[in-house]
């Protein structure tokens, strides 16, 4: 019984990180990860620093959004559409 309890545990602390594995991942191939990281400033700020600057402001998503795919204030992302809103959800989430 123990080790059904264990295993259990386990399988959704697996289930729960995959999303942000599958995120990182997005985040690396879209070039995001050579000037940002998710806890250290690199040549960028960390995500939890951006995550930080915009916690609780509702309109953080949209404005982000905006200043990412019009390249104003940032340099050009290659994440577009779908992809871009997750992976500013996922920032935001940090």
């Amino acid at each position: 019984m123990k080790s059904i309890v264990i295993a259990a545990i386990a399988a959704v602390g697996i289930a729960a990180a995959g999303p942000a594995i599958a995120q990182e991942a997005l985040a690396k191939s879209s070039g995001c990860l050579t000037c940002h990281d998710v806890s250290a400033k690199k040549m960028g700020p960390s995500f939890k620093e951006v995550a930080a600057k915009y916690k609780g402001k509702a309109d953080a998503p949209a404005m982000l959004e905006t200043k990412l795919s019009t390249a104003k204030g940032h340099p050009e992302v290659k994440a577009k559409g779908d992809d871009l809103k997750s992976l500013i959800k996922w920032v935001l989430a940090q």
